[in-house]
């Protein structure tokens, strides 16, 4: 059985190499996962001490990447070990040959799949929008591998608004011939993310796009496109997995989101896990999680436990 468990291991997880730079502390590595087409390649960043058995997972949005959480992950490096994935068909992941397979079910799988071979048996969880759905979808299971959960500017519900929105430009940004023209698009259509600095945008530009025959494109597959248009128009309620998530929860709003309602920030507090709620001000969808004082929200809420116990 040890022979057979030591086969599996190297079949879903796969080390590159990679050389530190003092600008950048972490480690690089890739993990397969299986899904209906087959095997795929979900890469992750990792910081921290990798023998820390705290383990903390950071999942972003849509058409985000794992690069969006250096800030956060370097920040509580000293707590936990930070492996932040590039779901599918994002950032340096393997596309999907079926475009219609990009679904929060073989999301939460890879990620499953992806702890189940480094063996680690317990997380704690911060997801952006989908990122924390995803969460929700893990840790509604029993048995599930999350001890504490932060829903960044995602619930149960979801407004139609907000996925009619998104629906218009997911997979469908044009090529840019130049990084500054790049920028000005994700400027443009990420302005919920709020008064970030001119550095913050351009770190976030540099880590979605990628330059390919003289011109930057998207770093994601813009198949997800098709597969997020094919769902609902109208507002999205999934009350019954929130109510049965038992760990304990805080949910992060952007004070003027419109994916993540006031009501339902207040629902959220009185059902099901009863979460913790904060509001960010000046932002919409989504907080980045990048400034000091975001940061510090989602580590006290984090360690609270550690340091009462």
């Amino acid at each position: 059985m040890k022979k057979l468990w030591r086969f599996l291991k190297s079949l879903f997880v796969r080390r590159r190499p990679v050389q530190l730079a003092a600008d950048k502390p972490f480690r690089r590595w890739d993990a397969r996962c299986l899904g209906k087409g087959g095997v795929h390649r979900m890469s992750c960043v990792e910081w921290g001490d990798p023998a820390n058995p705290r383990v903390l997972v950071c999942v972003h949005g849509l058409t985000r990447n794992a690069r969006d959480f250096d800030d956060l992950a370097q920040a509580l490096s000293t707590h936990y070990r930070v492996i932040c994935p590039d779901v599918v068909g994002r950032g340096e992941s393997d596309w999907l040959l079926n475009k219609l397979d990009y679904q929060i079910p073989q999301y939460a799988a890879d990620i499953f799949m992806m702890l189940k071979a480094r063996g680690i048996k317990e997380v704690d969880w911060v997801g952006t929008s989908m990122g924390g759905l995803i969460g929700m979808g893990l840790a509604a299971q029993p048995h599930n591998p999350i001890r504490r959960l932060v829903l960044n500017d995602v619930g149960p519900v979801i407004t139609g608004a907000s996925l009619q929105r998104i629906g218009e430009y997911v997979g469908r940004a044009p090529d840019f011939p130049t990084l500054e023209a790049a920028e000005s698009f994700i400027r443009a259509v990420s302005v919920g993310f709020g008064d970030l600095t001119d550095a913050q945008w351009r770190h976030v530009t540099l880590h979605s796009m990628k330059e390919e025959g003289g011109v930057w494109r998207m770093r994601y597959d813009p198949g997800i496109g098709d597969a997020f248009r094919i769902g609902p128009i109208g507002d999205v309620a999934i009350w019954p997995i929130y109510d049965a998530i038992k760990c304990p929860v805080m949910v992060i709003r952007g004070a003027s989101s419109d994916l993540l309602l006031p009501e339902t920030v207040t629902e959220m507090t009185r059902r099901g896990p009863r979460a913790k709620a904060v509001e960010i001000p000046n932002v919409g969808h989504a907080p980045m999680l990048m400034d000091a004082a975001q940061i510090n929200i989602v580590r006290e809420f984090l360690l609270a436990e550690t340091r009462t116990a």
